[in-house]
């Protein structure tokens, strides 16, 4: 029987047509953008190709998209580059942000910096008056995810962003998980900085974006030679840059009728889990959530335990992001939301795309209750709790 893949919020495969649009890389030429022959040339045009593909799917510029390594590579010059600029002052974030924003935003409070970690309510969503409130004199950035990468709650950030603009505060959020799956224009969204990464899109790992609005001064994260214009050194990934120009092309074209049939699978699987099994419950937002989302708690039971038999039975699914997989720790997202550390030990992440199919789905929640029953059967909690009320 096929294994089936519902952990696409940690990575997808290479999507076919992706493929073909970097056969030209593959093919063997030399292709280093930054050479004046014409092999340079030729490679200078499949760059400038993949910009404007990037730029249109956000509604930029050309000039404000600067490639980089990935995601993380691209909050963390957005911070950092911010914060070298200005040298001192203050920084708002979210508690649920992404390692890549949290640790770089601790990394610069060990520098003096002071960082305002905003919390949220219980579905994961950042009040943007708490934004407004947070605002001080000599506050330099606001950084708030677009969409949580493990509940899926999908944040407030034209309202964040047009009260970043009055005050006169740059804004930059996280968009890995959002690009592709939400409309996003940066200009008419007031969002100053926007990161996205490639492989959640179904390009290659190994490259990403920063969007910056034109005027917005940064440090350079990255010195060296004059590629990006400058401004990040390092010759271009043109395997990885190709591919994703490709990849958001096609999100962005195809987002409404992706959307809509992955919303109808999500759906199908949190009614499917939370009907079936006692005792769970829906992290994040109900309806404000990415279409393939689902992460629930499962009461009285280990979410290691859970995905090792999921594995077993040929289902790949996380307990929250794959970038934390080596914690034992409960996800700081669950806890910001509430949740004790004994629920949200509990987790379990399943994200989905266009690719997976209802008899998936179906496979999925009928392989799930027999190994929630199996666990708790071992579970001396879940024995002492036997007639307990329902998990709120």
């Amino acid at each position: 029987m096929d294994r089936i893949y519902l952990d696409n919020a940690a990575t997808c495969g290479l999507l076919p047509e992706v493929v073909e649009a970097m056969q030209p890389v593959l093919a063997g030429k030399p292709v280093n953008a930054s050479s004046v022959h014409a092999f340079g040339r030729d490679a200078k045009k499949l760059l400038d190709e993949a910009r404007e593909k990037v730029a249109k799917a956000l509604g930029a510029k050309k000039e404000e998209i600067f490639f980089t390594s990935g995601g993380s590579e691209a909050d963390n010059w957005a911070i950092k580059g911010t914060a070298g600029i200005k040298g001192r002052g203050h920084i708002i974030t979210s508690a649920i942000e992404h390692h890549a924003v949290l640790h770089t935003c601790q990394a610069l409070e060990k520098q003096g910096f002071q960082v305002t970690y905003l919390p949220v309510d219980e579905y994961g969503l950042v009040d943007p008056k708490a934004v407004e409130d947070a605002i001080r004199e000599d506050t330099i950035l606001v950084s708030i995810m677009a969409a949580n990468n493990e509940i899926g709650t999908i944040e407030p950030i034209e309202e964040i962003g047009a009260i970043c603009k009055a005050h006169k505060v740059p804004f930059h959020t996280d968009a890995v998980q959002a690009v592709g799956h939400m409309e996003i224009r940066v200009h008419e969204m007031n969002i100053d900085m926007l990161s996205l990464s490639g492989h959640k899109l179904g390009a290659p790992q190994g490259v990403g974006v920063l969007y910056v609005r034109t005027g917005l001064r940064l440090q350079n994260l990255i010195d060296g030679g004059a590629q990006e214009r400058s401004r990040r050194a390092g010759t271009e990934n043109m395997l990885g840059i190709v591919g994703l120009g490709r990849a958001i092309e096609l999100a962005t074209e195809n987002m409404e009728k992706n959307n809509a049939y992955e919303t109808a699978l999500r759906d199908k699987l949190i009614h499917g889990i939370l009907d079936t099994i006692p005792d769970s419950r829906l992290n994040g937002h109900p309806t404000r959530r990415l279409p393939g989302n689902v992460n629930v708690c499962i009461r009285y039971i280990e979410g290691e335990s859970l995905l090792l038999l999921l594995d077993m039975n040929g289902i790949a699914a996380s307990s929250g992001s794959a970038c934390t997989s080596g914690s034992l720790d409960p996800s700081h997202v669950l806890l910001a939301i509430g949740l004790p550390h004994e629920i949200a030990h509990g987790s379990l992440r399943l994200t989905l795309n266009h690719l997976n199919t209802e008899e998936e789905i179906d496979r999925t929640i009928q392989a799930l209750k027999p190994i929630v029953e199996r666990l708790r059967a071992m579970s001396p909690l879940f024995n002492q709790q036997k007639g307990g009320s329902q998990l709120v």
